[in-house]
């Protein structure tokens, strides 16, 4: 059994002993005596308790989150909410109703899209990989339902509006976004060394689905980014000539790199005309658009396509995990069908008979 005592030159109790045939020795974090003997006393128990029935009666999701970070699985980003939610409570206790509870007492106000991807998404990926350790049962989540958005991408001429729209420091970037399909954050924090003009090319080395990719440059690509004046650090520079911020992991509104960006984008959207005016507070005329930064990559995406009818290259270059992931660009160019349609049968006599009527 555990009993507490006391090392040379350390204020604080130590557990000592062996229990289940585990010798421990380890250092109750307390110089009160009393407080030390209740942390023994619920150590032993948990040795007990996991002797006997496995670490699945002890682990805790603050246990989890600390090994998976150490295995590098994850980062920080959504976490420190969770752990304070979570922190000691047993991994066996966080089922559906627990997350589904969490979501809405951590954002109350938000849509189904924020607490899918801050709540239940990395919930997920730490009761997996706990799971792999055998520390909780594989769980089955069910997440809350996103309304199917509408794909908006912008043809040719929007596109040409908008970039030259753009203020001086954004124009390169807005080219850069509508001809690499580059996601805002793999963009901005780009730096020079994985840039190569010479051979048109650039390297994404962080992305969003943990696999480097590269990606050719177009011609105006290289042509715009050749005439910024540096060639070292970021490539991209705010209005005063510095590097785009780091998200913030303490702010829960800093969850896009579009953000770092998103005022001046939408200016330039308002010059190039991509949106509407709608009454705001006190009747003044506020601008709308659905236009965003990510707007860019469904049309780099989309005009891929409508060039290569090719998905699985599309799918290479996007960085995208799936072919079924890049399947939507195709549908948004339901016209290249519609000659295949017209010589359906009957198509054909439907206009022979429209000729007849009119020449009777």
């Amino acid at each position: 059994m555990l009993k507490i005592c006391k090392r040379p030159k350390s204020p604080y109790w130590i557990m000592r002993g062996t229990v289940r045939g585990q010798s421990i020795e380890e250092s109750t974090g307390t110089a009160d005596k009393k407080l030390a003997e209740e942390i023994r006393a619920k150590r032993e128990n948990e040795i007990i308790n996991e002797a006997v029935y496995g670490k699945t009666v002890i682990m805790t999701f603050a246990h989890a989150l600390a090994d998976y970070l150490e295995h590098g699985a994850g980062n920080k980003r959504f976490l420190t909410p969770l752990l304070d939610h979570f922190n000691t409570t047993l991994l066996k206790d966080i089922d559906q109703h627990a997350i589904d509870l969490a979501a809405k007492k951590l954002y109350p106000n938000a849509g189904p899209a924020t607490r899918n991807r801050q709540v239940y998404t990395p919930v997920s990926a730490i009761l997996r990989h706990a799971a792999r350790k055998k520390w909780c049962d594989v769980p089955i989540l069910a997440r809350p339902k996103q309304p199917k958005g509408k794909l908006r991408w912008l043809k040719p001429e929007e596109a040409e509006k908008l970039v030259e729209a753009c203020a001086p420091h954004l124009k390169p970037l807005v080219v850069f976004l509508l001809y690499t399909g580059a996601r805002a954050g793999e963009a901005i924090w780009l730096d020079w060394s994985n840039v190569n003009l010479d051979k048109a090319q650039v390297t994404f080395v962080k992305t969003k689905n943990g696999e480097a990719r590269s990606v050719p440059l177009h011609p105006r690509v290289v042509q715009s980014i050749a005439n910024l004046p540096h060639r070292d650090g970021a490539v991209f520079l705010t209005h005063k000539g510095n590097p785009y911020e780091r998200p913030d992991p303490g702010k829960d509104a800093d969850t896009s790199a579009g953000t770092h960006i998103g005022s001046a984008f939408k200016t330039a959207c308002k010059r190039a005309g991509l949106g509407w005016i709608v009454p705001g507070k006190g009747k003044q005329p506020v601008f709308k658009t659905d236009v965003t930064p990510h707007v860019c990559r469904h049309t780099w995406a989309t005009w891929h396509y409508q060039a290569n009818r090719d998905l699985t290259a599309l799918q290479k270059l996007g960085g995208w995990k799936t072919v079924a992931m890049v399947f939507r660009y195709a549908h948004a160019n339901v016209e290249e069908h519609a000659k295949g349609i017209q010589n359906l049968p009957w198509g054909n006599q439907g206009e022979k008979s429209q000729e007849k009527t009119a020449i009777s």
